[in-house]
């Protein structure tokens, strides 16, 4: 049997549940590319008591996006057990409350864009049904709109949408990979937002480049990631992109 997408609507039930009880529990956790966007990264690291500088060392990989020339950022799988997630144990993920955006979303996959007419994001949601997943025999049900407001994803979505956008700039106004500065750029402010915070607020970097934000967004940012992962975005666009 292969892997099956199949797209789903906001109200369409479909049946899944997956726990200890299930015999392919934590397959999933291994052998994976892992993508973790800059949210994922800021829950994770606030998780782990550790700075984002110390987080992407010990547990994150980075590589350049083949279709984006963007870094994007992996997890360091871990060779001497199976290539498992590095926070997955035998009784389930110890970051749970904090995992990322795309084990949230299992077994859905989203897809959004802005709305040309509207300027509003659309979304849309397939279910992805792979043969080695026993989650699909359990009784529970659901609809795609139960399973996002279930396991928290509208607030990942929300900051992963900002990453998107500047992706949509880069593909239309910068189509060839970045220089070795905007690339540099482009990690300090996605991933290592601890060091992007040194750099505006001690080293005068949002002065320097003559993005004008607002001061009570630059106020929030001093000691709220959210704010600070927001402003770090905004500034990217404005910088690399003028936007």
């Amino acid at each position: 049997m292969e892997n099956t997408i199949t797209p789903l609507a906001m109200d369409e039930p479909f049946r899944f549940s997956c726990s200890e009880k299930v015999s392919c529990f934590n397959e999933c956790c291994r052998d994976l590319n892992q993508f973790l966007t800059p949210y994922d990264i800021l829950r994770l690291k606030n998780r782990l008591k550790l700075s984002s500088g110390v987080f992407l060392e010990r547990h994150t990989t980075q590589h350049v996006g083949p279709e984006t020339g963007l870094p994007v950022v992996t997890f360091k799988m871990e060779p001497a057990t199976d290539l498992r997630c590095p926070f997955v144990t035998p009784s389930g993920c110890s970051v749970y409350e904090d995992r990322p955006a795309s084990c949230r979303t299992y077994p859905l996959a989203r897809l959004a864009y802005r709305s040309k007419e509207t300027g509003e994001i659309i979304e849309q949601y397939a279910l992805m049904r792979e043969p080695h997943c026993h989650g699909f025999d359990q009784d529970k049900t659901q609809t795609a709109g139960e399973w996002v407001a279930e396991q928290g994803i509208a607030e990942y979505n929300e900051m992963n949408d900002l990453l998107m956008e500047i992706i949509g700039l880069k593909q239309r106004l910068h189509p060839t990979p970045l220089d070795i500065k905007s690339s540099h750029m482009f990690h300090l402010a996605c991933y290592d937002i601890d060091a992007f915070r040194s750099q505006i607020f001690e080293k005068g970097v949002l002065e320097e480049s003559g993005v004008e934000m607002e001061p009570s967004v630059a106020d929030a940012a001093k000691t709220d990631d959210t704010a600070l992962l927001r402003l770090s975005l905004a500034w990217l666009r404005q910088t690399l992109f003028g936007s």
